[in-house]
């Protein structure tokens, strides 16, 4: 497995996949933020400790600095590789 690094705001994030891996998987911040860049949504610091629409979503409010930054990471990174959904 190639080991996927991204560096943001100082901070090195691993992208590289597997199962435990918390802060990609789906609903967890950076996955979040990376999918509101995608579907063109606003810049809004949340996360779904079930997964996705699973259980109570996280508001920023109720965030870690740890995971806001992790959302933010997330957001830039798919800002940054211009990966958006195309409507079409």
């Amino acid at each position: 497995m190639k080991k996927e690094l991204y560096t943001y705001n100082g901070v090195e994030f691993d992208l590289t996949w597997s199962d435990n891996n918390e802060m990609i998987r789906h609903g967890g911040p950076f996955d979040r933020g990376s999918a509101d860049s995608y579907y063109h949504r606003g810049y809004d610091p949340h996360w779904w400790p079930n997964g996705t629409n699973h259980g109570e979503c996280i508001k920023r409010n109720n965030m870690s600095d740890d995971e806001i930054l992790q959302y933010m990471a997330g957001y830039e990174r798919n800002e940054e590789l211009g990966d958006k959904k195309d409507w079409g």
